[in-house]
C-alpha cells in the first residue's frame, strides 16, 4: 500500500516538472510521445477510481503475479484503445489541461488506495484479487511508466529506489527466476520488458533467462 502510493506520487510529481516541450517528446511507448503516454496514466488512474470500489464476493482467482497476462508480440498501436490515446490526448489541446485532469484524476486514485482495505476483494478485467495484490500489481506499472516517461528527459527524477526494487522483485516472479545480481533494478526492467536491447555480456549473463524475454506485460 505503501508502496503504491509512493511510485504514484513520485509519478505524479514528474509529470508536473514537464514543460510544454518535453510533451512533445517521444517517450518510451513505441509510437506514442509524453503527451499520449500522461493521456494513458489518466485512464490508468480511472481504472484504479473503478477497481476500487468494485467490491467482489467471490474467492480471489489472481494475486499481484497472476494479475498480467504474458503478451506473444508487443503493442502494435492498431489495438482500438491504444489507437484512441493519441487522438485522446491531442484533443486536451494545451498541455496544462491534462495535467489538471491527471492531477485531479490521480490524486484522488491516491486518496483511495490510501483508504481502501488491503484484504478487500475487487474485481478487475474478469479477475478477482485483494486490493493488496492489485495495488501490488501496480507498483509496476507506475514504475514502468516512469521510466518511460523519462527515457528522453535524462535529467529527470527516476522513480523512488524502493519502487524500482518492489517492480523488480516483481517481474523476477513473473519470469520465474532472478536476473543476474549484477544488474541494477533499472535495467532489469529494461531489459526485462524489452524496453531496451541488452548487451552482448548481459545476454550471456542472463543465460537460460534470455530465451524468456522480453516479458510483454499485457
Amino acid at each position: 500500500m505503501d508502496l503504491f502510493s509512493r511510485s504514484w506520487t513520485a509519478l505524479l510529481a514528474a509529470v508536473a516538472e514537464l514543460s510544454e516541450e518535453d510533451f512533445e517528446r517521444p517517450s518510451g511507448c513505441a509510437g506514442w510521445r509524453v503527451r499520449d503516454l500522461v493521456c494513458h496514466l489518466v485512464i490508468d488512474a480511472q481504472d484504479v477510481l473503478i477497481t476500487l470500489v468494485t467490491p467482489s464476493g467471490t474467492e480471489p482467482t489472481a494475486d499481484a503475479v497472476t494479475y498480467w497476462t504474458l503478451l506473444d508480440e508487443p503493442p502494435t498501436g492498431e489495438d482500438p484503445l491504444d489507437a484512441l490515446i493519441p487522438r485522446l490526448a491531442a484533443a486536451y489541446g494545451p498541455p496544462r489541461w491534462l495535467t489538471f485532469h491527471l492531477d485531479d484524476v490521480g490524486s484522488a486514485a491516491g486518496r483511495a488506495a490510501r483508504l481502501a482495505d488491503p484484504a478487500l476483494r475487487v474485481s478487475t478485467q474478469e479477475k478477482v484479487l485483494t486490493v493488496g495484490d492489485y495495488l501490488s500489481a501496480y507498483v509496476l506499472e507506475w514504475t514502468l511508466h516512469h521510466l518511460d516517461l523519462i527515457a528522453h528527459l535524462p535529467s529527470a527524477a527516476e522513480p523512488p529506489a524502493e519502487a524500482l526494487a518492489a517492480a523488480r522483485a516483481l517481474l523476477e516472479r513473473i519470469a520465474g527466476a532472478p536476473f543476474p545480481a549484477r544488474f541494477s533494478d533499472k535495467d532489469a526492467l529494461l531489459i526485462g520488458t524489452g524496453r531496451r536491447t541488452p548487451t552482448d555480456a548481459e545476454t550471456a549473463a542472463l543465460s537460460g533467462l534470455a530465451a524468456h524475454l522480453p516479458l510483454i506485460l499485457g
